[in-house]
């Protein structure tokens, strides 16, 4: 069992929720790398020393060409191979956003079939064709295999999104990707159940899907940013909840990173 946790963060061309991202890993009790894509396909030897891998938010190159498109070429023409044994090695890889849009692209989610380098999926412009910015509430499924989301039951979580709407045109893979409980997260309306309606559904995505992993639950995308939420502080009704009594300890989004970590040192 080790004792350390080395977290690769990818930067650059857009990319914005980088230090975000480190300090929910930090937090976690992992040793964080930043490191802008040029410097990553220069020194690719960076990937192979690390446990868990994170695809982070924004506009990479400004989601010309569509989100995560120039992005996710890059990366399969420079660090295919190096990715794919990452993936072959058991690791944990992350994709929040624009990063879950970029590993749809690379194939990494939802890989039903353990298919990895196979486009299955994407992530389409919103029903409603305009930017949201909000809080969603967000349905754990407890039968998926995640690592990331073990014990996570219902969640609430910031989105920021344009293209957020998850779509597979194979109905088989589809039917698959349920009975395999690769849904991770779904959207949910105030009732508690899988929200069909705008807003508590932001994007009109099919069957409320707000996060998928991959068969073996070590890679997982979603749209919501849980590293927007590590502090108690950083959720909009703190003030309310602090006089209630029920403000918690840390954000909610930080158990997704403490799952993670935790696992690399139960298993590697």
């Amino acid at each position: 069992m080790i004792t350390k946790v080395n977290a690769l963060i990818i930067t650059g061309f857009g990319l914005n929720c980088e230090k975000e991202t480190a300090t929910a890993f930090e937090q976690a009790g992992a040793e964080v790398t930043q490191i802008h894509l040029n410097r990553l396909i220069e020194t690719p030897e960076v990937l192979e020393n690390s446990h868990i891998l994170a695809f982070i938010g924004g506009f990479s190159f400004g989601d010309h060409l569509g989100a995560g498109t120039v992005f996710t070429s890059r990366v399969r023409h420079h660090l295919g191979s190096q990715l794919q044994k990452f993936v072959d090695d058991g690791k944990l890889v992350i994709g929040i956003c624009n990063g879950f849009q970029t590993m749809a692209r690379l194939g990494l989610v939802p890989a039903v079939n353990s298919e990895y380098s196979t486009v299955q999926a994407a992530l389409a412009h919103n029903n409603h064709h305009t930017f949201r910015d909000d809080w969603v509430t967000l349905k754990g499924n407890e039968n998926s295999p995640c690592i990331f989301t073990k014990g996570i039951k219902e969640i609430e979580v910031p989105i920021r999104h344009g293209e957020g709407k998850f779509v597979m045109a194979d109905e088989k893979l589809f039917q698959k990707l349920k009975d395999n409980n690769q849904i991770v997260f779904q959207y949910q309306n105030s009732n508690g159940e899988v929200a069909t309606e705008f807003p508590e559904n932001p994007n009109g995505s099919r069957d409320a899907i707000a996060g998928v992993c991959s068969p073996n639950g070590r890679i997982f995308g979603l749209m919501p940013h849980p590293e927007a939420y590590l502090s108690p502080y950083n959720h909009p009704h703190w003030t309310r909840q602090k006089q209630n009594g029920t403000l918690p300890e840390k954000g909610a989004g930080q158990k997704i990173f403490d799952n993670a970590v935790e696992f690399v040192k139960e298993n590697f």
